[in-house]
């Protein structure tokens, strides 16, 4: 398991030692002149209240560990590991753990006349500065993103983040404007068994992971499961699966020593030759050059140059 992934447990671990309530803790890693970055550990569960509140600005939370449900004007979804929550500044919100404890994201809030004209140096013009719709799902042009924000908020990478704040706004406002709204048809409980197979999915990322196995596991078809799971997170269970590796592995490759072939076998890959092309396919760059732009000089424009060579909008955003 990540070392994000057991920093969340270790929180839990102690909430219920003290039979506490369940918190919302936020630790300011980092702020300057319109924008602010968070840790935001949750250790809230199915036996607490939803967590409401007000955006005061907008707000951008990269989610590392857990999963939640995010309700706002723009909609309603299931949050998993590796998906962005949006909030547009002024906007209502909730967020409730019915179907398990905790979560942990990095947080990004922009002060509004700060986002609206980043969102209009992206490319976002009159009402499209705001989100239109609750979240992100899993998509390989945030991997990188997602990945460096887990490894800055467990201290193993020092990341410049207020060109990563600006990155991410830049790129979120893009993506988002392709989002299709709405899902309908769904099976009864479809977000406490999606939300099931994602929690057996994070904690076991590295071990076999056959869809008619976690179709079983929440009392579906393999037919209903692909479908409910896709609808709920935006991609494939295999897809999800293969980004948890990969997220696994960027951590540990961010702020480690391991060889390569250790962290590929300790991952879930039976090769380092297929971790290397599907490294490379998610991150645009291979291992061993990712683990060197890791360094804090080179982490935006990494980022940048990674995105810039690929083009057009994710297939699951095309019509």
């Amino acid at each position: 398991m990540a070392k994000i992934a057991i920093e969340l447990e270790h929180a839990l671990a102690r909430r219920r030692e003290d039979g506490t309530p369940g918190l919302t803790t936020p630790r300011i890693i980092a702020h300057g002149d319109g924008w602010t970055v968070g840790d935001v550990v949750c250790t809230c569960g199915p036996q607490d209240r939803p967590y409401e509140e007000q955006h005061a600005r907008y707000a951008i939370a990269i989610v590392l560990a857990g999963t939640f449900q995010y309700r706002s004007p723009s909609g309603h979804r299931l949050m998993t590991s590796g998906s962005l929550m949006l909030g547009n500044h002024g906007h209502c919100f909730e967020c409730a753990h019915q179907h398990g404890e905790g979560d942990r994201c990095v947080s990004f809030w922009y002060e509004p006349d700060y986002f609206e004209r980043l969102a209009s140096d992206a490319g976002a013009r009159g009402s499209d500065v705001r989100f239109k719709a609750p979240a992100l799902p899993p998509l390989r042009p945030l991997s990188s993103l997602v990945a460096r924000a887990g490894a800055g908020a467990s201290d193993v990478a020092d990341v410049p983040w207020e060109e990563f704040a600006l990155t991410l706004a830049s790129r979120t406002v893009k993506l988002a404007a392709g989002v299709s709204p709405g899902r309908t048809g769904l099976p009864l409980n479809a977000e406490a068994r999606v939300s099931q197979a994602v929690r057996t999915i994070d904690r076991h990322s590295h071990a076999a992971l056959p869809l008619g196995q976690l179709a079983r596991q929440v009392g579906l078809s393999p037919y209903h499961f692909l479908r409910t799971f896709k609808s709920l997170t935006g991609v494939t269970p295999h897809q999800y699966v293969l980004r948890a590796r990969l997220r696994d592995a960027a951590w540990r490759l961010a702020g480690g020593t391991d060889k390569i072939l250790d962290v590929a076998l300790d991952t879930g890959f039976g090769d380092v030759s297929n971790f290397n092309r599907a490294f490379r396919a998610e991150f645009g760059a291979s291992p061993r050059v990712f683990r060197r732009l890791s360094d804090a000089r080179d982490v935006a424009r990494a980022c940048d140059s990674i995105s810039s060579n690929r083009s057009g909008k994710p297939a699951c955003f095309r019509k």
